[in-house]
């Protein structure tokens, strides 16, 4: 263990390797940064990555009374962060896992413990350990649902998880142990844009949610210990989630019975309220030439169609076999569609899409690139999309991320 504050010790494994990490190889290795925190109650914030965790959990026990452990705080539930928990808890036997509710589920069934062992913890809810206090702030999809911070208010420290983090292995910790001509920016930049960037709008209401907290130090999950320039670095995360462009959409559709015309407007109306330019276009009314030049104008494109006997009726089809001849590469593009037997149809469109070249999101993309297993592409409602309308909300917002940043 290491103290970094009086009573408050770094218990964590720098692993010096070329880590795999999300299909990529970290160069400079990693840390998993875990905290002890030692008052009138005891607490450990957060654990290591599980393939380190017999290690962790032997050498804290060998330093510290694991029974004298009262609570244990799971900011983010993913084994390299959450990995020693099953082994700390059967050994620290009094203490009471604190995490938000969402992560109970998934944490009793990673490490087999019971639902006697966790206390869910409310957006905002503070904690008195004694002479300090511990308040917890949800910050969900930074980078998962369940995801929280817990701040220390007497000392100002931050404890951020993976929020703040770089991908470096030092076993020096502390930013302030950095000589003057050492910049982590670098590694912090991107960092960023590996994790959290796919997420970035949840990213200013997390730092709204901790704008004036008076953080003093941010003890991140990852790399350094954040213990001066706390502004700046704050200031790096806002300055990155509002760099956005201005952008315009089409939202193209064909509709026999009303259903996929409303579910166009639908979802022009949440892009709207994104501060994106969003065109409905009904593909039996306008002109074909009219309507390509648009898609060739646009940022993004939405493609939605009606079924009929498993396929695209009208004049929709006819237009989406001119997309593969004009320069729509890299454009984001998906396909929607309302149905009410099988719904073939936009499946159809997606893959006129692809063979323009176009940038389609699907569902397996959203899921790999964020995690989100509540987007759907292609977007396919049964009749009304009004029944639909949380999937249509996912949909339009996940599209107004990818389109717009």
């Amino acid at each position: 263990m290491r103290e970094i504050r009086d009573g408050i010790y770094w218990t964590g494994k720098v692993d010096d390797r070329r880590v795999p990490f999300h299909r990529l190889i970290l160069e400079k290795g990693t840390s998993y940064n875990s905290y002890l925190i030692m008052d009138e109650k005891n607490v450990l914030i957060d654990t290591v990555d599980f393939m380190f965790g017999k290690e962790f959990t032997d050498r804290l026990g060998s330093e510290f009374d694991l029974l004298k452990l009262d609570y244990i705080v799971i900011n983010h539930t993913e084994p390299d962060h959450s990995g020693a928990l099953g082994s700390v808890a059967r050994k620290a036997k009094n203490a009471t896992i604190l995490c938000t509710e969402i992560a109970i589920p998934e944490l009793m069934e990673m490490y087999k413990l019971g639902i006697e062992r966790f206390r869910a913890v409310d957006d905002n809810e503070t904690l008195s350990l004694g002479k300090r206090t511990l308040r917890f702030l949800h910050t969900p999809y930074l980078h998962t649902e369940e995801t929280m911070v817990t701040y220390l208010e007497e000392e100002g420290i931050l404890f951020t998880c993976d929020i703040f983090s770089t991908h470096v292995a030092d076993t020096r910790l502390l930013a302030s142990e950095l000589s003057d001509d050492e910049s982590i920016d670098a590694d912090f930049i991107g960092y960023y844009s590996l994790i959290m960037d796919p997420h970035r709008r949840y990213v200013n209401p997390m730092l709204d949610k901790i704008e004036g907290l008076g953080v003093s130090m941010i003890a991140t999950s990852h790399g350094y210990v954040l213990d001066k320039d706390t502004d700046r670095y704050i200031g790096l995360y806002r300055e990155s989630a509002e760099k956005v462009k201005d952008v315009r959409t089409v939202i193209l559709f064909n509709s026999m019975g009303g259903n996929t015309k409303r579910l166009a407007r639908l979802l022009g109306e949440e892009l709207e309220k994104t501060g994106i330019r969003a065109e409905v276009i009904d593909a039996n009314v306008r002109p074909k030439e009219e309507i390509l030049a648009k898609v060739a104008d646009a940022d993004g494109i939405l493609v939605g169609a009606s079924t009929k006997y498993a396929d695209i009726s009208g004049n929709l089809e006819g237009i989406l076999a001119e997309f593969k001849e004009m320069d729509l590469q890299g454009k984001v593009a998906g396909a929607f569609g309302s149905y009410g037997w099988s719904g073939e149809a936009a499946h159809v469109v997606q893959d006129y899409l692809k063979e323009a070249g176009m940038k389609v999101l699907t569902t397996e993309e959203a899921v790999r690139t964020t995690g989100m297993d509540d987007v759907s592409f292609p977007l396919r409602v049964r009749f009304k999309p009004e029944d639909s309308i949380f999937k249509v909300k996912a949909a339009a917002a996940y599209f107004a991320d990818k389109v717009r940043y």
